[in-house]
């Protein structure tokens, strides 16, 4: 076969690996291992995996520099919250998940459109002011809960709907990597006018990126919404955003695999510290300014672990793959 795995090699490794980690976890919850500090945790993890792939896509895949999936995520997350009050059901909690992940995607093509024609450290800016001005409507509205936000919020999500809706956001997100439109983007990414020139229409492929990577954060915001049943709007603020940029940069830009080793790490190291609150911050920014001085790449640069193992197959193979 050549040098690498064909893609339906590729999506076993994945298929066992999700796999595992789903009967690790499941067999651990069933024998009363973890605690509600592990599950809450493991709940984290899971959104912040959602959170890490879908920026990933935009600032990693199509090379977008956004600071504003806080304010998507905020906008799913109150969708999904207002309309779960109303109907306290799985299918209002379905419905809620999918009307917060339209919204934030909506919401991400009003803002692309004008915005999108920036770049670099001016995008920043533009993206992080849009996050900030969803945080203080949020901040001002009654129907929200002003300041003192949302409360009440009925906890449908759980582990299993975590689990499903990480996998499948990683599942889609790949897929739209691996299609024409993801080549399209990563063209862009890699030399924009180079790739007008190929005939590709670089506002409309980074519109569409960036609606889609809203669309998850959306999805993120509704799950974190329901699984911690309250909301308040300093939640989404300035540091939310930089946090799941820091998980992409981590895990290396336009890897998946890699967000979703750093949002692991990550969240497991953050919540860790939390109980040493006077040098928590002190030793969480050290150990990232060692990674990126030792790593500045990330974890797994632009690679994935299908990669990977497709290269360790080889190697142990004898440098040849069975022709199937």
């Amino acid at each position: 076969m050549g040098g690498s795995w064909p893609a339906a090699k590729k999506n076993l490794v994945f298929v066992i690996a999700a796999a595992a980690a789903f009967i690790i976890v499941q067999a651990l919850r069933t024998a009363n291992v973890l605690t509600n500090y592990h599950e809450i945790t493991i709940a984290l993890i899971c959104i912040n995996i959602i959170l890490a792939v879908s920026l990933n896509l935009i600032t990693g895949f199509t090379g977008q520099f956004s600071l504003g999936h806080a304010g998507f995520m905020s906008i799913g997350a109150y969708s999904c919250a207002l309309i779960l009050i109303e109907y306290p059901t799985v299918w209002g909690f379905l419905g809620g998940l999918l009307t917060g992940g339209l919204a934030a995607a909506a919401a991400g093509f009003l803002i692309g459109l004008p915005t999108l024609r920036l770049k670099g450290d001016y995008l920043a800016i533009a993206t992080l002011g849009m996050a900030e001005i969803i945080r203080v409507v949020f901040l001002n509205l009654e129907i929200t809960g002003g300041a003192s936000g949302l409360a009440s919020i009925p906890r449908i999500a759980n582990w299993w709907w975590l689990f499903i809706f990480a996998v499948l956001s990683i599942v889609l997100i790949n897929n739209f990597i691996k299609s024409s439109l993801g080549r399209a983007c990563i063209s862009i990414r890699e030399d924009e006018i180079a790739a007008e020139s190929m005939g590709i229409n670089s506002t409309k492929y980074k519109v569409m990126a960036f609606a889609f990577g809203a669309f998850f954060a959306g999805i993120a915001g509704g799950l974190y919404a329901s699984y911690f049943f309250f909301l308040k709007p300093n939640i989404f603020g300035f540091m939310k955003s930089i946090d799941v940029l820091v998980l992409v940069v981590l895990g290396g830009l336009g890897s998946l695999s890699g967000s979703v080793i750093a949002a692991v790490l990550l969240t497991i190291l953050t919540t860790w510290l939390q109980q040493f609150t006077e040098v928590r911050m002190i030793v969480y920014a050290l150990m990232l300014i060692i990674i990126m001085i030792f790593r500045p790449q990330g974890l797994m640069g632009s690679v994935e672990i299908t990669d990977l193992a497709s290269k360790a197959a080889k190697r142990f193979g004898g440098g040849k793959e069975r022709v199937e």
